[in-house]
């Protein structure tokens, strides 16, 4: 896998230099003249740890998660202020965790954003299936909270066993949906776990549509190496086929995919933290991508805590991108949206696309992975298969080789991907 990977890397970016991070980094973060900013704020407290779930997480402690939010609001204000204005921000996201189980101070959370950012496209939080009650729902909607993704993974009870869900009382979830409303109702679920079925999926996406969503998320099974898992993968053939049939399944009903793995039946409904040019991240394990540089802070609680009391950033690793080092980055995860605008490459990098990467797109369009439209580049169904494809190499390669790493030193003394 990592052979793929470096070659990509070092083709794309014409370098033998492998991506590197060093320790810690500057307590200030250069992100005055950034615009289509994101937020992203961690919660990582859980209930319930799934073996499935590679993120950063740590049980449920009512006194420490107040502990946590109190240093995430310090982080907050150490980095809003820096400027001494409000920030045009394009939208914030709560991820974790199960951010719901702090459903009692998002507001104050958001507030304190506020001070120091305007946010312009919506505020969306996480929630494990559990969460969702009309009381927890009612406390979001009046924090701000515009936008829900609910982490399903299956309604199937044999998905929900092997991945070590408990049942869940589906109806009182879906009575609280239509109790309580909000612009986008997302649910996630898991793709290409053992045996599954399009018949399965079928049944999945049919009842978020027909239940409250107007939004879902397929994501791949990974299998990271530091997670317990007990599931075998699927193959590579038998997940390409699952995929383009369950696209295709799609496409019958008339939901439109607004990325590699989302579909919506409301043009409107819109949950992504991941697309965004730059962004600024809060709390433990939260990264922050600026114009030339790529910060992860740490995923331990205890030194996240008191790296804040110190008045310090709690960035963990660094590493400075090169100019083709962030063209790549920018490339992936702009196409993770399916399309490509080669003006917003221009605008981002001051630089034309075919320019820099006009041979690759050509072999892109010759082996089928993507088509060009009235200027506009779309990843094509064999091309969005291929990115699935890849990003389990990417993850494998580096994700779970950084993740494994922090989840067992708080601030690495440096890596190399």
């Amino acid at each position: 896998m990592s052979f793929i990977t470096t070659a990509s890397r070092m083709w794309l970016t014409k370098s033998f230099t492998p991506f590197t991070f060093t320790s810690g980094g500057e307590d200030f973060l250069d992100y005055e003249n950034l615009e289509n900013m994101g937020l992203y704020v961690h919660i990582p407290f859980c209930k319930k740890i799934c073996s499935f779930c590679p993120y950063c997480k740590q049980i449920f402690d009512s006194d420490l998660m107040n502990r946590y939010i109190d240093a995430l609001k310090m982080e907050i204000k150490k980095v809003g202020s820096q400027y001494g204005s409000r920030k045009k921000v394009s939208s914030l996201y709560f991820g974790g965790g199960t951010p719901a189980l702090a459903a009692d101070r998002i507001g104050e959370i958001i507030s304190e954003l506020e001070k120091h950012f305007e946010i312009n496209d919506g505020i969306g939080l996480e929630l494990h299936p559990d969460n969702v009650t009309r009381e927890n729902l009612l406390k979001l909607k009046s924090a701000g909270v515009t936008k829900i993704s609910i982490g399903i993974q299956s309604f199937n009870k044999k998905y929900l066993s092997m991945l070590g869900r408990d049942n869940t009382d589906y109806e009182k979830m879906f009575s609280a949906l239509k109790e309580v409303p909000f612009e986008t109702v997302s649910m996630d679920f898991i793709f290409a776990l053992p045996d599954q079925t399009l018949d399965d999926l079928k049944s999945d996406i049919s009842m978020a549509f027909e239940n409250g969503a107007n939004h879902i998320a397929i994501y791949p099974f990974i299998d990271f190496s530091f997670a317990k898992n007990k599931i075998s993968p699927m193959t590579k053939k038998q997940k390409h086929k699952l995929l383009d049939d369950i696209t295709d399944w799609c496409n019958s009903k008339n939901l439109r995919r607004d990325s590699i793995w989302t579909f919506s039946n409301d043009s409107t409904a819109k949950y992504s933290s991941m697309t965004r040019e730059t962004f600024l991240g809060f709390g433990c394990s939260a990264t922050t991508l600026l114009k030339d540089e790529f910060k992860v802070n740490t995923f331990d609680v205890g030194e996240y805590i008191k790296r804040i009391d110190q008045e310090k950033l709690p960035t963990s690793l660094t590493t400075k991108f090169s100019k083709r080092k962030r063209m790549v980055y920018w490339l992936f995860w702009t196409l993770y949206t399916t399309r490509l605008d080669p003006a917003d490459f221009k605008k981002f990098f001051g630089k034309a696309l075919w320019r820099m990467y006009g041979f690759e797109f050509f072999l892109a369009r010759l082996v089928g992975f993507m088509k060009k439209e009235n200027g506009i580049y779309r990843l094509t169904k064999k091309g969005c298969f291929y990115y699935h494809h890849y990003e389990n190499f990417y993850t494998l390669s580096y994700i779970d080789k950084m993740w494994g790493l922090m989840r067992k030193e708080a601030f690495p003394k440096g890596m190399k991907l």
